[in-house]
């Protein structure tokens, strides 16, 4: 892929354009990173009897269970009425499907080792254990360069 940069002094914040003569996952996620804003990003979330507002670098893991989504924080748990592929579109490219219905904070992984069947275990700083499935393993390991 080739970059231009240009500056003009009368632009009051970054614009991007991107030509392409076909619109495919490089480019999709392309225009998803250069339009996310996730500073003005948060979810209002339920723990126990009341609602939080947690940002998404807040987040370690968002796991469906129990016909519910179940989000993980530092120490706290957090559930959303919202469908896991919602949560996804709107957590952005520092999350990362790990199998059917788990998505976890890339930023926030402590360390991961092969397991068995092909697949690969994944600690959280937090923590928190997923196993990474044979589904998911080859976007995971293009993440982390292996």
């Amino acid at each position: 892929m080739k970059v231009r940069i240009e500056l003009q002094k009368d632009l009051n914040e970054p614009y991007a354009v991107i030509y392409t003569g076909r619109i495919d996952n490089e480019v999709s996620e392309l225009a998803a990173r250069l339009g996310e804003s996730q500073k003005d990003n948060f979810f209002v979330l339920r723990q126990d009897e009341k609602y939080v507002v947690v940002k998404p670098q807040e987040i370690y893991m968002a796991r469906f269970e129990e016909n519910q989504v179940v989000l993980y924080g530092r120490g706290e748990t957090y559930t959303s009425k919202l469908r896991l592929y919602e949560i996804e579109n709107q957590l952005g490219s520092d999350f990362l499907r790990i199998s059917k219905t788990t998505l976890v904070n890339l930023k926030q992984i402590d360390s991961v080792e092969s397991s068995f069947g092909g697949t690969m275990a994944l600690k959280l700083k937090n923590g928190g254990k997923d196993y990474i499935s044979r589904k998911y393993l080859p976007a995971f390991k293009k993440y982390l360069g292996i």
